[in-house]
């Protein structure tokens, strides 16, 4: 999650490869910060310094193949992440790819979503490529501001925040 990172993948050999998270792409530190603690924020390895996403955006958006997609989604319950020590992770399985569809287009890298979303973590890992297809659509949605998860309520990554993007159903 660091800009050195990135550079290290980079330059390394054929067999180190990355997964990058939509977070990581969309947020910096100051997201954790923003008008006071926001716990939905915090994940491992925390978010970093505006270079670092930067870089992290670079990499993504470069086509480069041994950088690939990466949920890391983790749903922990909302009382457990409002909490002294609270859990760390992002839950942004709800709208992982349209997260990524805003980091991309932010980055004038629409283009190279496909490989990154679907194709170079198998190729990496020498697994066949899924045939099934999906379609991202422009189309302005909003998510839960949480979901029922068991007895408690998970809050995901951007909800109740408009997001650009939506898959196509």
């Amino acid at each position: 999650t660091t800009k050195e990172a990135a550079q290290y993948v980079t330059e390394a050999g054929a067999y180190t490869g990355a997964t990058i998270t939509a977070h990581h792409l969309l947020y910096n530190r100051n997201a954790i910060f923003l008008g006071g603690i926001r716990p939905h924020y915090y994940c491992l390895p925390v978010l970093k310094r505006e270079v670092h996403r930067q870089a992290l955006v670079q990499a993504a958006t470069s086509g480069n193949p041994r950088f690939f997609l990466g949920t890391d989604s983790a749903p922990h319950p909302a009382h457990l992440k409002e909490h002294a020590s609270g859990c760390a992770g992002c839950y942004t399985a709800h709208a992982a790819l349209e997260l990524y569809a805003a980091a991309f287009e932010a980055a004038g890298a629409l283009d190279k979503l496909e490989g990154f979303a679907a194709f170079f973590g198998a190729d990496f890992y020498g697994l066949p490529r899924n045939s099934g297809r999906i379609q991202l659509r422009k189309e302005e949605w909003t998510p839960p501001e949480s979901y029922p998860f068991g007895e408690a309520v998970v809050k995901p990554l951007a909800g109740g925040e408009p997001l650009a993007w939506r898959v196509a159903t």
